[in-house]
């Protein structure tokens, strides 16, 4: 077993030599998803027709579809978790400030 020099740099795969794939949020998901809708697609076109060429075709409409579809429902998804995010610390952030004060909405609704 060879082990890794401490000094050596962790090189990640790069997609057409501009997006790498390791670092990219969602970009290793969306890639391994359109290579399994390839497949799929390809090969449930080729048992349908028997076309080689044209199922090569399916295939790769299959990857660019899936790929994107991923793609873009997990983007999606994170930027709500952001916001969701950002939202609750805000949040907490007001209930520190106003906790015991006459600002406190939770006072308010005690008193009445």
């Amino acid at each position: 077993m060879a082990e890794q020099e401490p000094d050596s740099k962790n090189q990640g795969v790069k997609l057409l030599g501009i997006l790498d794939v390791g670092k990219t949020p969602c970009a290793r998901e969306a890639i391994l998803h359109g290579a399994g809708g390839s497949a799929v697609a390809g090969l449930v076109h080729f048992l349908a027709t028997s076309r080689v060429k044209r199922s090569f075709h399916v295939g790769m409409a299959g990857f660019m579809l899936t790929t994107l579809a991923s793609w873009f429902y997990c983007r999606y998804n994170n930027a709500r978790l952001r916001v969701q995010q950002k939202t609750i610390q805000e949040g907490i952030k007001n209930k520190v400030i106003y906790e015991g004060t006459s600002h406190d909405p939770t006072r308010k609704a005690r008193d009445q």
